[in-house]
């Protein structure tokens, strides 16, 4: 039926007026019931619902409340802390700002493997294959599948000028490689610069998105013994095996006033490796930037420091302490060339000089009762590898 406009309704007979208006009284009802059941049922349906979080996503305990499921974690058996009884002797435990000081022995890695499982962290292990390095390469990766943050995610993040040359290795579950062409250098200057620049740039770029921790390491690396999340924390870095026990003016910290990496003889905590260290992404990325930047002002000023870019990463620790420091056990300098089998892989005569970790022994122990004994120019501690 056509509505009739309110202008004209005045022409129309009296019953036809009445009728018109009680059309409208029962549209107007009807209107009024509808709504008033909708939103009725609206409330009546919704009421039943659950919540939706606005971090479902991105937390494992709101996901598992907003299921109402039933968390199950696996049962742990390890022995019980003894608060009386101190994990290792002649050793420190902690440095003077807190930070744990990592020694074999000293923690229970099934707790933290738990612990680092629920959170479900991802680990890059970055490294640098370029010219004649590439010859480590392979054995880098085989001990690294083998020892290194085992049960876990990990990707492999490997810069090289040879990608056609990178090994393929079956991986185990959960790992990935990850092949990014990056340039060669003669100069070893330029290709620690150049290292530092990337892994900067790229911790912002990439690596932030795709893992959670980043681990920094040298390519003539074997890993001979586990090597886990025990390592992990916001920043770490490894006591230099050649160092560590010797007094402040003993340590190759840079002398020189006018570098960017100039340490005086009144400073420093320790001196740390290079070959070794990470931590989240973000701090990797403020380290590396730091690093890199000084040795672009360095070279520009033609100034030559004594130890690369370790000179460089033990200033910026020694302002920045690390969260978590790594024993020498993480990383000794170990003699191959006695071994025919290595010699065989590396066509190009280097020889594998470091190496993670080198178990607790007694011969540790010996070493730490006098540190100076196994210290002098060139000195690679030969009674202490094995």
């Amino acid at each position: 039926m056509e509505e009739t406009p309110t202008s004209v309704t005045h022409l129309l007979p009296k019953s036809e007026r009445s009728k018109y208006h009680s059309l409208l009284s029962v549209t107007f009802v009807f209107l009024l019931a509808l709504t008033l059941a909708f939103f009725a049922y609206a409330f009546l349906i919704l009421g039943k619902q659950k919540p939706k979080y606005i971090l479902a996503k991105d937390s494992i305990t709101v996901r598992e409340v907003d299921h109402l499921k039933i968390v199950n974690v696996s049962r742990m058996w390890y022995y019980q802390s003894r608060l009386l009884v101190p994990s290792s002797e002649n050793v420190v435990m902690q440095t003077p700002w807190l930070a744990p000081i990592v020694w074999d022995g000293t923690f229970q890695i099934e707790i933290l493997n738990q612990q680092f499982r629920l959170q479900n962290v991802s680990i890059g292990l970055v490294v640098f294959a370029t010219g004649e390095y590439v010859g480590f390469l392979n054995m880098f990766l085989e001990t690294a599948e083998t020892y290194f943050m085992q049960g876990h995610r990990v990707k492999y993040y490997i810069f090289t000028d040879q990608p056609a040359s990178v090994p393929v290795l079956k991986l185990h579950k959960g790992r990935q490689m990850v092949i990014l062409e990056a340039q060669g250098s003669a100069h070893p200057l330029n290709t620690y610069i150049y290292r530092m620049q990337v892994i900067s740039y790229f911790s912002q770029r990439r690596f932030a998105k795709e893992v959670d921790y980043l681990v920094c390491a040298y390519v003539n690396i074997i890993f001979c013994h586990s090597v886990g999340v025990e390592i992990l924390s916001s920043l770490f870095g490894t006591l230099h095996q050649q160092f560590f026990g010797l007094p402040r003016e003993l340590l190759a910290y840079e002398r020189q006033p006018r570098s960017q990496a100039y340490i005086s003889k009144d400073e420093g905590d320790f001196y740390y490796s290079g070959a070794f260290f990470g931590g989240k992404v973000l701090e990797v990325s403020r380290l590396t930037k730091f690093c890199y930047q000084a040795m672009t002002m360095d070279q520009a000023d033609h100034i030559q420091v004594l130890q690369h870019d370790e000179s460089y990463l033990n200033k910026y620790l020694l302002y920045n302490k690390p969260t978590k420091v790594l024993s020498p056990e993480y990383m000794w300098d170990k003699e191959l060339l006695n071994r025919q089998s290595f010699q065989e892989m590396l066509p190009n005569g280097e020889i594998l000089v470091r190496v993670s970790k080198y178990p607790w022994s007694d011969a540790t122990q010996d070493f730490l009762r006098d540190p100076r004994q196994g210290y002098h120019e060139g000195n690679k501690l030969d009674k202490l590898l094995c």
